[in-house]
């Protein structure tokens, strides 16, 4: 389970005058997602989303608040004052240079992020893309080919192996992408826009075969989208953000059962009280500085 604790996270920005002023991103957002689940985050541009979900990959440290996977806590606060640097310093006073060595790499969560733009090597195969983040994982050599192929194999790109991203089509790439997030096994897997790049019959294959790696592997997903159609075809539960600062405006619980069809008058109605609420929200957006 994961669960974020009154998430705030506040910037600095330079106004076009050059003067400093407050940003809030997002303002306490609480929210727990159960294991095995598909919830989608949608909102307006600049509402938070992104921000929130590199929040929860640990990526970023909220300004206040926390985030718990599995109850154990994603980020753990640097100390601030005397008496924290001193528990601090005991905690970790029997870490040498050899056993951070040994812990390298080793992440204290089950997490994979997928971005919008791919974000693979370009002077890396199929393959090797693959391996490197596997042997980063620190699986054996001898079992990394063979796990980095069953990953390409699942997501249709078994005979691609040895080509480079720059061979490959959006599609193809962000189904690389999401190979390389699944080799590791993880259990959960955050996705940032994921397929936003790419053409509507593209998007509707890919759409299909994350549900179908899905189903095969249990693990949990939040995904950022604009597409409306989208979060309620995929997701679980959709949760709407606010215009900024983004808090949580509103959930949808999608009951519709399971292989679901696109053209269903039930996500129908579904995406047009979604998409009323979100016009609703764009119309009367205020900004909003502190």
């Amino acid at each position: 389970m994961i669960e974020a604790k009154r998430i705030s996270k506040f910037f600095s920005v330079i106004n076009k005058d050059g003067v400093a002023e407050g940003m809030t991103a997002c303002l306490s957002v609480s929210l727990s997602i159960e294991a095995g689940k598909i919830i989608t985050l949608l909102g307006p541009s600049g509402c938070g989303k992104s921000t929130f979900l590199e929040i929860l990959a640990g990526l970023q440290a909220p300004t206040e608040g926390e985030v718990y996977i599995d109850g154990v806590r994603v980020l753990e606060p640097l100390p601030s004052t005397r008496s924290e640097i001193e528990e601090y310093r005991k905690k970790y006073r029997f870490l040498s240079p050899l056993a951070n060595d040994l812990f390298r790499d080793r992440p204290k969560h089950d997490i994979a992020m997928i971005f919008q733009d791919y974000a693979v090597f370009p002077w890396m195969t199929a393959l090797q893309n693959i391996t490197f983040t596997l042997k980063l994982r620190g699986l054996p050599r001898g079992e990394r080919d063979a796990q980095a192929g069953y990953y390409l194999n699942k997501v249709g790109l078994g005979s691609f192996a040895n080509k480079y991203p720059s061979q490959l089509s959006g599609g193809m790439r962000q189904r690389l992408a999401l190979a390389r997030a699944l080799s590791v096994e993880p259990k959960v897997i955050l996705m940032d826009e994921p397929f936003a790049a790419v053409d509507l019959l593209t998007r509707e294959r890919l759409q299909e075969d994350l549900l179908k790696l899905w189903e095969s592997s249990g693990v949990t997903i939040v995904m950022v989208t604009h597409d409306v159609s989208e979060a309620t075809y995929l997701s679980d539960e959709v949760i709407i953000f606010s215009p900024s600062p983004g808090t949580i405006r509103n959930r949808f619980t999608i009951n519709v059962p399971r292989p679901r069809r696109r053209d269903d008058p039930e996500l129908a109605e579904i995406q047009q009280r979604i998409g009323k609420l979100l016009k609703y929200d764009l119309d009367n957006e205020t900004e909003y500085t502190i």
